[in-house]
């Protein structure tokens, strides 16, 4: 059974809530017609879980593509369930590997990331339900172009890799050590999973420390010509379901600003296999049911102390 990935972040974890908290402040304020909405991303209609109105619960999704129009081969390529605790203590962000063998409602078995080509952020939403038993509050999601256009505004960011690798899929080979990072280079980074040992699973790892040295970069930046354009390139990369106000926003960046825990988990993982001629990841059900349970519970601090053992997001394969 793969380890339990957990990342703990202590000082990192207030400048990231910090900068997502003022960034959102100044979003409901004065960027709020930059972010796109999308009607009907929340499903309707009964069989979805109820909410035990323990905290809150947000799937953000990262796609090479626009993530309001689902298309023909169009996937979600990062899944990620964002808990926010009742208590207003952590943030718990869950991410769900998008090749995990699950069933999706109406398709049968399928790899998690094909609900949208199916049927769009309301299919995604009901095939993570399903599998949580978490009831999802709101939807946002990342066009990874978006990345370009963030990391550029900041002028790059930098990360750590510990051995060099070769990307095929992107023609990219990787050195060991530090990475100073710009626009498309960014790009190749959090998307590749070619020649990586653990595949999607080290990928998750990859966007973590991006997203890490992205956070860290942007809080280090006085530069308020600088600060703009990030947060100009953040907002109009970002599609949210059409209940998110500019007091929804307003709200969850109170509720950020409170908060002294940011932690990165993954969903537990049995084993690689193949499905259909295809590469898949098999979720350990036990693993999986217990962690949402404790998510669902509002306990997710439980689950750590049952099963945490923290990896770093400081260097990366």
């Amino acid at each position: 059974v793969y380890k339990r990935q957990v990342i703990g972040c202590g000082g990192l974890a207030v400048g990231v809530l910090l900068l997502l908290a003022g960034g959102l402040y100044l979003l409901q304020r004065a960027y709020n017609g930059d972010v796109k909405r999308v009607a009907g991303a929340l499903p309707g209609g009964a069989g979805r879980p109820s909410s035990t109105g323990r905290g809150e619960n947000w799937l953000l999704i990262g796609s090479d593509r626009r993530a309001d129009i689902p298309s023909m081969g169009a996937r979600s390529d990062t899944i990620m369930l964002v808990h926010l605790s009742g208590r207003g203590d952590r943030v718990s962000v869950i991410a769900i590997p998008r090749d995990a063998w699950v069933p999706v409602p109406g398709h049968g078995d399928a790899k998690i990331n094909a609900a949208f080509s199916f049927g769009g952020p309301s299919l995604l939403i009901r095939s993570v339900e399903r599998l949580t038993h978490v009831r999802v509050d709101h939807y946002a999601a990342l066009d990874f172009g978006g990345f370009v256009k963030m990391t550029d505004a900041l002028g790059g960011v930098d990360v750590t890799i510990t051995k060099k690798t070769h990307d095929p899929m992107h023609d990219r080979t990787w050195q060991a050590g530090h990475q100073h990072l710009e626009g498309v280079e960014a790009l190749d980074f959090v998307r590749q999973r070619w020649n990586l040992p653990g595949g999607d699973l080290d990928r998750i790892k990859r966007q973590q420390a991006f997203l890490h040295a992205l956070a860290d970069k942007a809080l280090d930046t006085r530069n308020p010509i600088k600060i703009d354009r990030f947060i100009r390139a953040a907002t109009r990369s970002v599609t949210v379901d059409d209940s998110v106000s500019s007091g929804t926003l307003r709200g969850l960046a109170r509720r950020l600003l409170k908060t002294s825990l940011l932690e990165y988990l993954t969903a537990p993982v049995a084993k690689m296999d193949e499905r259909d001629g295809q590469s898949v990841v098999l979720l350990d059900e036990d693993g999986t049911r217990e962690l949402f349970t404790d998510v669902r519970e509002d306990r997710v601090g439980d689950y750590v102390s049952r099963n945490g053992a923290a990896n770093s997001v400081d260097a990366v394969r």
